[in-house]
Formats: structure tokens, sequence, C-alpha cells
């Protein structure tokens, strides 16, 4: 395995098996977050469309021969990521509805079922289709902790206030008062400023549209303010990021934005000069031997 690193970040073109029980030899217990955004089993090959002349190449191949051969192929990949995850860490398995059950399984057998933090539902806008059933508007992230007898590495993140807490109290912090039996007979407010509102496991963030200057044209990119939200919760400033899918590099450009340190991996050739052309210093790619 060859490697091309700058600032002590890395981006490896290859199998991410591979190249992550490569890593498990010497970067065992690392990473503070692993994030996880494998293909949807959707049946199809994928292709990135070039904004500049609206040309296409294939980006990755998500056929299988059935459900069971695409857990077949994730679920070591889960495993590996576990070893590479530091105590405090945190793994992120971006996936859909379809499939998340399946996969919420497989990780409770992997991390164990003390293991699991939270499932967050991703909601989103988008061109509705015709179809006779609801409008399909989400995706899901379950997380799972390393070790759950080890404190985790969390930042509390927080959502703006309802219009009727500020109408009522303002940007005051509120405060509870409760009485000798212990429930809650009022509330009143401090000198505080409230931060907001601590954030729930439902995230309305929007698609990155058409027009944006942050889309790339590679098919399964995620909005960086999506990822922005997971990377500031889970990680500090100088912390260890994992994406073994890196697709169009989103998590990897946010985690070099925010001061983290990454790691990226992907085996399309698509995926690294995409991943690439976003990070602010370049990133030579690396070719794992499988």
């Amino acid at each position: 395995m060859v490697a091309f690193e700058v600032d002590e970040s890395a981006l490896y073109r290859g199998d991410n098996l591979a190249v992550m029980r490569a890593l498990a030899r010497t970067r065992s217990e690392t990473f503070t977050l692993v994030y996880m955004d494998p293909p949807f089993l959707t049946g199809r090959v994928h292709e990135a469309i070039s904004r500049v002349d609206r040309s296409s190449k294939v980006a990755f191949d998500d056929r299988w021969v059935d459900r069971a051969s695409y857990l077949e192929a994730l679920l070591p990949r889960i495993a590996a990521a576990r070893v590479l995850l530091a105590p405090h860490g945190s793994l992120v398995v971006h996936i859909d509805p379809k499939t998340s059950h399946y996969v919420k399984v497989a990780c409770d057998e992997i991390f164990g079922d003390d293991a699991f933090a939270s499932e967050i539902v991703w909601r989103y806008r988008r061109w509705p289709s015709k179809t006779a059933n609801f409008q399909r508007v989400h995706d899901v992230l379950l997380r799972y902790r390393k070790d759950p007898k080890t404190a985790p590495r969390f930042n509390q993140q927080y959502e703006p206030l309802a219009p009727s807490t500020l109408a009522t109290w303002g940007q005051k912090q509120q405060r509870a008062v409760v009485g000798k039996e212990g429930r809650r007979l009022r509330s009143s407010s401090t000198k505080h400023a409230s931060p907001g509102v601590p954030m729930g496991d439902v995230w309305d963030v929007g698609v990155i549209a058409p027009v944006s200057r942050e889309r790339t044209g590679y098919p399964s990119q995620k909005p960086e303010a999506l990822l922005e939200r997971i990377v500031r919760s889970l990680t500090d400033e100088g912390d260890w990021v994992l994406d073994p899918f890196a697709g169009s590099g989103t998590t990897l450009a946010v985690a070099q934005r925010l001061g983290r340190h990454f790691v990226g991996i992907d085996a399309s050739e698509v995926a690294i000069d995409t991943a690439c052309s976003r990070l602010s210093r370049p990133v030579g790619s690396a070719i794992a031997n499988r």
C-alpha cells in the first residue's frame, strides 16, 4: 500500500476493507469519528455529471445479487471501522430506510446493544415523485459508541428557540421551578442568554440545490451543512475523522475546514478526483494493494 499525505491527513484509492485492515496495524483506536455513507442498495450504476460540459462518468456500481450479498460486503467494513475507533469515538452509518433496520441489527451484534447511541433522521425536501405512497424525504444515521463505559466525545448543538418561547421569554434562559414533591410548578427566566434548544434526533437540513456552487456532480454527494453538524457534535479540533466511502469528499472537506485530521478511502477514480478538487490543499491519492 502506497500513500501520499499532507499535514498528516490522507486520501487512499483502493478497497476500503483492505485499507482499514492495513491502518489497524498502526492506527487502531485512533479515530474519534468514523462516518460511513455506503451505497444504498439501489441496484443501479451511478454516474457523475461534469458541471463544465455535462459529460458523464461511472462513479460507482451499486448492483448486488441480493440484500444478503450487500450486507455480506458491508458488515466486515463496519467491524474493521470499530477497530480503528478510539474508546471515546463514534461510528455514524448513513443509510436509507430500506436497509437501516438490517444494518442496525448487524451493528448491535458488532458493537453490542448497549453501544447504540441514537438514530438520527435526516429530513429534507426534494422534487416529489409520482407514487401511490407517502413521499420518501428522509435518510437514517445510526450512531454507535465504541466503548459505552467511556465518556464519549460529544459537543452539544442547539436549535433556535420556538417563536412561542421567544414571545414569552425572549432570549433569556429558562429555569424550571419544582415543588417539594418533585413536580414542576412553573418556569422562570435567568439573566443569561439561552443558547437555544438542545438538538433533537430529527434534523431538517436541505439537500444541495441544483445551481449551488457546492454541487460537484457526484451522484451521492451530501450537503456540507449535514456533515458539519456531525463533525462538530462528535469531534474536537485536532481529532481524527475517517470516511471509508469518501465519495465526493464532503466529510474530508468539512473536517479540513474545521481543523480535524482526516483519512478518506474510495475505490472510484472519479471519487478521488472529485474529493481532491474540494480540499484546500491538494492531497495525493494512494493505491491500496488488494
